[in-house]
């Protein structure tokens, strides 16, 4: 029986998909739900499985080609896989057969020689199967790859952003040592009872959350002439992926607990390792947060992620001299920035969003009695 293999259905928000990888030749045996194709749009890779046991019988849209939702991609024939008899191993030789000794490798071959880093990937990139033309230039050469839907996408938002909003960003600092004593004292306890790190990012997340609370116009969105107020806190987390910066969603942080922010997050990463976020995780968002400081930035000033009004840039901690109570004391400081759409935020709520998350930070204890 001959299955049509087609594109799954696209999302909305998803108009159409670039042909990544035919993981599979044709004729080739295959078990029910081995990937045969993957597809790239612009926010994930999708997989098209193997409906049946059997084997691919038609190409129709070879690597590169650019399909829509539903159309076919080739052709499957189910049936029942056969399994090759095992080969006897030849008899042996009665007669001993001289042979040449075998060469020693030399000392080139036997050392070790440096490589680069492995970075894992999830899938391969289109960059990784299309075609890389070389220009010479003497003895410069430049390579010529054409970009993934995914750094299309990317390039195309963040120049969409910077032509269609206002955006200005506002600078403070915070002193997180009462968030790294905490951690320090319940680290331990924590992972042990919910198997995963307590890390920065969940006391970020709350803090924002209360300060979207205080100052609803960042967590706004501008819609025509109308502005629309979101009462509900989607926030967005910036994660590196092999094939670019992802923005899963943790959808209402403001009824998550410090476990469950943390567990998501982990498993946001994992999977944008592995490629394989749902495009249902990575739409709508009311407010991003993305940290800098984990590859070393000290201050940076984020673009916003449409249509959001407001992004957290977090940054490197650093211990710095700081003046308290009349003395100069060492303490670990972050700066943070706020990038936000001056069309809708003012100074004000903006200065003030960034002071409410600063006084969170450094005093924790709010958290818990909701002041």
């Amino acid at each position: 029986m001959t299955h049509e293999l087609r594109v799954p259905v696209l999302p909305e928000s998803v108009a159409e998909a670039t042909v990544l990888d035919w993981r599979v030749d044709i004729d080739q045996p295959l078990h029910r739900d081995d990937i045969i194709v993957e597809l790239e749009t612009d926010k994930v890779v999708l997989e098209v499985p193997a409906p049946a046991d059997g084997k691919l019988v038609e190409i129709r849209c070879p690597t590169g080609t650019v399909v829509t939702s539903e159309e076919i991609l080739g052709l499957f024939e189910a049936g029942q896989i056969a399994t090759e008899s095992p080969t006897p191993e030849p008899a042996a030789e009665t007669t001993p057969l001289q042979t040449a000794p075998t060469p020693e490798p030399s000392k080139s071959l036997e050392s070790p020689q440096p490589t680069a880093p492995t970075v894992p990937t999830a899938a391969p990139t289109a960059q990784a199967t299309s075609t890389v033309s070389t220009q010479s230039l003497g003895e410069r050469n430049i390579r010529r790859k054409p970009m993934s839907r995914l750094r299309q996408t990317i390039a195309n938002r963040l120049l969409d952003a910077q032509h269609s909003a206002a955006i200005l960003s506002t600078f403070n600092e915070v002193d997180l040592s009462e968030v790294m004593a905490l951690r320090k004292r319940y680290s331990e306890a924590f992972e042990a009872r919910y198997t995963v790190r307590l890390g920065y990012m969940s006391f970020f997340v709350r803090a924002c959350v209360e300060a979207l609370q205080a100052f609803p116009l960042v967590n706004a969105q501008i819609d025509g002439t109308d502005v629309l107020y979101q009462d509900h806190f989607d926030i967005g987390i910036a994660v590196s992926s092999p094939r670019g910066l992802v923005v899963p969603v943790l959808r209402n942080a403001n009824a998550k607990r410090f476990s469950e922010i943390e567990q998501e997050i982990a498993e946001f990463g994992d999977k944008a390792k592995n490629g394989t976020l749902a495009i249902e995780e990575l739409t709508g968002g009311t407010f991003t947060i993305t940290n800098g400081g984990v590859f070393g930035s000290l201050l940076s000033t984020p673009i916003l992620n449409p249509p959001q009004s407001g992004i957290l840039g977090m940054h490197k901690i650093q211990q710095r001299p700081i003046a308290m109570d009349g003395e100069v004391v060492i303490r670990p400081m972050m700066y943070l920035a706020l990038s936000y759409d001056h069309r809708l935020v003012d100074g004000r709520d903006a200065v003030g969003f960034l002071v409410s998350v600063k006084e969170t930070l450094e005093d924790p204890a709010r958290l818990l009695l909701n002041i």
